[in-house]
């Protein structure tokens, strides 16, 4: 959809494709909370040897099968935002901002093949596998997502709000938000549990914001210049 301003045509944002940041982030909060309640951390792991529990095997499983989606999505979910910002967006800033996002979305894979290498470490026929294997699986699963993965959320989420910022594309509050959520990324979630779902409830919130304002016309950045 797309509507005329003097000199050239503006792109709108598709209002039917802002549903897809809504069910990306749905996704992988989802995996995010099955891979947790699957593979525990701390002194729970411990126990935990063997993997001898089904309904933990089975948490992990439905996570696996939900992040290829997810990271499917939020390719389009990152098209969907570009879209959005439009003519507005710093080339420095948007190479920052894809390059992060491309970044987390393979992070996010490397750390879900790791969780699957746990899964079928622990789950082979004979004696179950030593701590070691064990521990080595479950922190690389958990430092890829939380080290590495949340971290290139953290420049995702900052580089999307300063674009906001400088260009009005997103409300105040909105940009104060992605800031926000860029901090706890960054300097929070590899030390505090489930501090992670905060970037897919950030994106939930972006989301619902271009699907509600998608139709809404913008102002030109161009304008006054």
């Amino acid at each position: 959809m797309q509507t005329t301003v003097p000199g050239k045509p503006v792109l709108r944002t598709p209002r039917a494709a802002g549903v897809a940041g809504i069910v990306f982030a749905l996704l992988l909060a989802a995996a995010m909370v099955l891979i947790r309640l699957g593979i525990p951390e701390g002194a729970e792991a411990v126990t935990s040897v063997g993997f001898t529990d089904t309904t933990r095997r089975n948490a992990v499983h439905a996570a696996l099968v939900l992040v290829p989606f997810a990271g499917i999505l939020f390719l389009w979910f990152v098209g969907v935002v570009r879209t959005h910002v439009g003519e507005a967006e710093d080339r420095f800033v948007a190479t920052v901002f894809i390059g992060s996002g491309l970044v987390f979305v393979a992070t996010l894979f490397a750390a879900a093949a790791a969780a699957d290498a746990v899964l079928v470490t622990v789950h082979t026929p004979g004696p179950p596998p030593a701590l070691p294997a064990w521990d080595f699986g479950r922190h690389l699963a958990y430092t890829l997502m939380t080290g590495y993965a949340m971290r290139m959320a953290a420049v995702f989420a900052c580089s999307l709000s300063v674009m906001g910022h400088r260009f009005g594309v997103l409300p105040r509050w909105l940009t104060l938000l992605g800031f926000l959520t860029a901090l706890i990324l960054a300097f929070v979630s590899s030390n505090a549990p489930w501090a992670e779902l905060v970037f897919p409830a950030w994106a939930l919130v972006v989301s619902v914001h271009i699907l509600v304002v998608g139709d809404r016309p913008r102002p030109d950045p161009t304008a006054g210049a």
